[in-house]
């Protein structure tokens, strides 16, 4: 009896962690396992392979939830989805087949390292974007016509129809291709890089990046899981708990992401990325016996860390935008 409490608790703590995530990364574009690889990892014990598995499969329940509520609110932009999912399917193939080599020979330390340098690095274009709620006019290249790259949808928040053509088409597709590496050797959407190849590379605006993100993701992730469950790094009870409580979130975040501003959404996207970004980071060095401190001065320098640059980031765009309208 002891036993069945036992697990019933521990998959019910499993999704409580898993509604967290798919609601964060719904409203971010991230996919919900990029923030459920660290929870499960850093706070769960779970082995990061069997992490990466796990929110592989919840990764598609987080697309298959959110997808369809952006898509009935026309937010999503089908059309670059699909033309951009070419490149990160095939990345995903090379990114998964990359993870269980660095398993099978005990460089899991990696992984960690890699996730964290990549969550650090998202931080970068979201900083050099955060003081726009409107991405900034760009003009129209050979790409924007020929793919046809142009939309519209109406914005609750600001109460208008916002236009916009995206650009730069073949400098997306390359940072997808990597998205999808990055996707099948961390277990993950690749969310943050699909923002960053929408957002910053096509300059679209930023609901439309985070939603058509959240489209793409569930292709991306199915490719890597075939993979992660022939080699046996799929958990069964594990991934369950995530896929639901990850769907449930998927759904919140759905909800509050079309009454919230962009700017609110890039606030989110960054105090996220910057805790776990060095979160991960700072444990992937201390499996590799390059820095020795405990569990709990792991997590209070990672918050320091965050508030430090979400202090950075409020004057670098709040204090900058206000010099810059006296300044006019």
């Amino acid at each position: 009896m002891t036993a069945i409490l036992y697990i019933a608790l521990r998959f019910i703590s499993i999704v409580a962690g898993g509604i967290a995530a798919g609601t964060i990364g719904s409203l971010t574009g991230l996919g919900g396992a990029t923030v459920l690889v660290p929870v499960l990892s850093l706070f769960y014990g779970i082995p990061i392979i069997y992490a990466t598995g796990a929110s592989l499969v919840s990764t598609i329940a987080t697309s298959a939830g959110s997808a369809s509520a952006y898509t009935r609110e026309k937010i999503t932009n089908v059309k670059i989805g699909i033309g951009l999912e070419i490149a990160t399917t095939a990345g995903a193939i090379v990114g998964s087949l990359t993870a269980v080599y660095i398993n099978n020979n005990n460089y899991s330390w990696l992984i960690y390292i890699i996730f964290g340098m990549v969550l650090l690095g998202s931080l970068i274009p979201t900083i050099q974007r955060g003081k726009y709620e409107e991405p900034l006019p760009r003009k129209a290249d050979w790409s924007t016509k020929l793919f046809q790259l142009a939309g519209s949808y109406y914005d609750q928040r600001l109460k208008k129809r916002i236009s916009y053509e995206g650009v730069r088409w073949w400098l997306a597709e390359i940072i997808m291709f990597f998205a999808g590496v990055i996707s099948g050797l961390l277990g993950i959407g690749s969310g943050a890089l699909k923002v960053l190849g929408m957002d910053w590379a096509m300059n679209l605006p930023m609901k439309v990046t985070t939603t058509t993100s959240n489209f793409m993701i569930g292709i991306t992730a199915a490719t890597g899981s075939s993979i992660y469950w022939y080699n046996g790094y799929i958990q069964v009870f594990i991934a369950a708990a995530t896929a639901l409580g990850v769907l449930i979130g998927s759904f919140i975040g759905a909800k509050i992401l079309v009454k919230i501003t962009n700017k609110n959404i890039r606030w989110i996207f960054f105090a996220i990325l910057s805790f776990l970004g060095i979160e991960m980071l700072l444990r992937g060095l201390q499996k590799s016996t390059v820095l020795n401190i405990t569990p709990l001065l792991e997590t209070v320098v990672s918050i320091l860390f965050a508030v430090v640059m979400i202090v950075a980031l409020y004057f670098y765009t709040v204090k900058g935008g206000e010099k810059n309208a006296k300044g006019n």
